[in-house]
């Protein structure tokens, strides 16, 4: 029985965009998640394997942070609008569809800010032999700073490819937990200690995520007297610089692409000397 296409659509979805607004002051961000899908006459790259009018998704995907370098994205459907009308005058095209989605921060200070996200308070309590024990914590407390955060002067080999940096975008997830003195049953003070992780991390001129880390732990035991230890884990949530050059664009640390693996996960315990 003969076959015939029906219907058609391809597209570049997922497209992690960061644009932070250096010239603005304080810095202000915006953070999506777009999907970029076309249809038209592209059955003869189907069914005959003719590429000749097929637009490479890894195209659209340099379209969209191209494009990102000179709109002010104030409004998503102002810059969805922008590419929509961008990719419905290449040829062959009769649909273009653009997908956005913005991911909201608020701000922490000037350069810092925290992600509405999927913060969860955690506690575990344990009795065992006449004694109880209790810990308590948070997880999914995203963070991002956009300057103030550095890393250099570390080793290199024949395989170092990372390049030093003064000023980075910094971001991570927060899971913090920590043990309470004996008796201790001021609960209300684990507000305290966050206030204190968000204040230092946005605060702290950082050298590495480690060192911001140890700062963190420090400012949260001396919000709370009972609190005997802290760990932290700061996945560091990596925003990698968009080379816009190939596009006759320059790139003053404005636009990054967020990615999720592999990533830095950087731990430690910080307990009262």
């Amino acid at each position: 029985m003969p076959a015939a296409l029906a219907w058609n659509r391809y597209g570049k979805s997922s497209i992690r965009l960061v644009k932070v607004r250096r010239a603005a002051d304080p810095h202000d961000i915006v953070d999506l998640t777009i999907d970029v899908s076309l249809e038209g006459a592209f059955e003869k790259v189907y069914t005959d394997g003719d590429n000749s009018a097929c637009l490479a998704t890894d195209t659209m995907k340099n379209t969209v942070y191209a494009l990102a370098k000179d709109h002010p994205i104030d409004h998503i459907e102002a810059f969805a609008s922008s590419l929509v009308e961008y990719f419905a005058q290449k040829p062959g095209v009769s649909l273009a569809r653009v997908h956005t989605a913005e991911h909201p921060w608020s701000r922490l200070d000037a350069h810092a800010f925290m992600s509405a996200g999927s913060e969860e308070w955690t506690s575990v309590v344990e009795r065992t032999g006449g004694r109880t024990s209790m810990t308590s914590g948070l997880r999914g407390l995203v963070v991002l700073k956009t300057t103030d955060s550095a890393f250099s002067g570390f080793p290199r080999d024949k395989y170092t490819t990372l390049p030093e940096t003064r000023d980075r975008i910094l971001a991570t997830s927060i899971t913090a937990t920590w043990t309470y003195a004996g008796g201790f049953r001021d609960f209300g003070q684990r507000s305290a200690v966050r206030t204190a992780l968000l204040k230092t991390f946005a605060s702290h001129k950082s050298e590495s995520v480690q060192q911001t880390l140890y700062a963190m732990g420090e400012a949260a035991l001396a919000a709370c007297d009972g609190l005997v230890d802290i760990q932290l884990s700061l996945p560091n949530r990596h925003h990698l610089f968009v080379d816009l050059s190939p596009f006759g664009l320059a790139n003053p640390n404005e636009i990054f692409v967020a990615t999720e693996q592999p990533y830095g996960l950087i731990e430690a315990r910080i307990t009262r000397s």
